[in-house]
């Protein structure tokens, strides 16, 4: 074969067919260069060193603490031999177990089985209860993993109005039980689920209940074991998902259940036999971040008094962050080039905060995502505050899809 014949394979080898050229075109050419400008929605400046960061999920702060660090560290350096393999075949004596025993305990949780993510974990546990003969309600606002699992499942996947409990009882009315699954807070805008309401439904319907506390797991609840236990709700809740990815400042997923269920899942469960378990440098890290959490009642208590403040602030201004009450805040510009100039103005003013558009959200309800964690300085927030003010008028507040919503709200 000549050179020039094999360049010409080697470059139709990188060719796609059609069909999937058809997909790319439609990103790169329809969105990023029509719709975005030629910028990427997701991105924009890079911050500079004095930049005010509001996107990360690590609520309490967890990777400044050296003494966690240092765990780590220690494990990874002491640790000689492990076994890289799926969790499905560790030994109850693992540091693995003990870990999920322990996290469970603390959650007021029989037992408990820790995934590679909290996708992993929503997938993996609706993929294991469901079928297409068991329908599964959804809050039109959950995460996008538990759609996953449903659709995993072969389960067919009901939508019900966002916190509207009404509405979810008329779905399983017609539909039949199944499993109803909610987030405590959700990821987008800081709202809670009214869970009580919930747990009654599922009571009285016969249905399965499904709470991710990705959201609220560490920042709520006694000691930070989540808003489920704040309620009082652990033993009417029948199973809690969630990332430590979030205020566990880690790279895992974690299903509550009992024992016996805990046996089902690790050996029917795509996601939990199709995985290598965690290493034990990662446990030592959860392990150690467990008894901090369970410790850092003022930093809690920061954050949440911080997220009432910066709400307060931004209603005053003006904004509507009606939605939420978490530390999550949503800036709710609307269609995505609005959002773009929402977040170009933020940026100018060096505030970065985490873009999202669909499919995270719905259709033009595009927004800049603010979280805030313990370690915001009152400085910090007044910084915040004087941007958003600001920029009122830059960022033509009043066009914004959530100032429309607020206008038409019949409160």
């Amino acid at each position: 074969m000549t050179q020039s014949a094999g360049d010409s394979r080697k470059r139709a080898e990188r060719c796609l067919p059609a069909f999937a050229q058809r997909r790319l075109d439609s990103h790169y050419i329809d969105h990023v260069q029509h719709l975005w400008g030629g910028d990427h929605l997701l991105h924009g400046a890079t911050p500079s060193a004095d930049a005010l960061l509001l996107m990360s999920n690590d609520y309490l702060d967890l990777l400044s603490v050296q003494s966690l660090r240092r765990e780590q560290a220690r494990c990874l350096s002491e640790c000689s031999q492990e076994l890289l393999m799926s969790a499905v075949f560790l030994y109850e004596d693992s540091a693995h177990q003990d870990f999920e025993r322990r996290l469970a305990q603390f959650m007021s949780a029989e037992d408990g089985v820790l995934c590679q993510s909290g996708w992993a974990a929503n997938v993996g546990l609706i993929q294991t209860l469901a079928d297409a003969e068991v329908p599964v309600y959804l809050d039109m606002a959950a995460h996008a993993s538990l759609w996953e699992g449903a659709q995993s499942a072969g389960a067919k996947a009901v939508r019900f109005a966002h916190n509207n409990a009404a509405h979810a009882r008329t779905q399983i009315n017609r539909h039949g039980p199944g499993i109803i699954a909610v987030d405590a807070v959700y990821s987008t805008d800081g709202s809670t689920a009214p869970l009580t309401t919930f747990a009654q439904l599922a009571e009285e319907t016969g249905c399965i209940l499904i709470v991710d506390e990705s959201h609220s797991l560490g920042t709520h609840g006694p000691a930070g074991a989540g808003m489920v236990c704040e309620m009082g709700l652990a033993e009417r809740v029948h199973f809690r998902t969630a990332s430590l990815a979030k205020t566990f400042a880690g790279r895992a997923g974690f299903v509550s259940c009992s024992t016996e269920f805990k046996g089902f899942f690790r050996v029917k469960s795509r996601s939990a036999i199709f995985r290598s378990g965690l290493l034990a440098h990662e446990i030592a890290w959860f392990d150690a971040a467990l008894t901090f959490i369970a410790s850092a009642d003022n930093r809690r208590e920061r954050l949440h008094k911080i997220a009432r403040h910066v709400r307060d602030e931004l209603t005053t201004l003006g904004y509507n962050v009606s939605d939420g009450t978490e530390q999550i805040i949503a800036l709710e510009a609307g269609s995505e080039p609005q959002t773009m100039v929402l977040r170009n103005a933020l940026q100018r003013r060096g505030i970065f905060g985490a873009v999202f558009c669909h499919p995270a959200t719905p259709k033009n309800r595009s927004l800049v995502r603010l979280t805030l964690n313990a370690s915001h300085t009152d400085s910090d927030i007044a910084r915040l505050i004087a941007a958003c003010a600001d920029m009122r008028g830059e960022v033509d507040l009043a066009s914004w899809s959530s100032m429309r919503r607020q206008r038409h709200s019949p409160n």
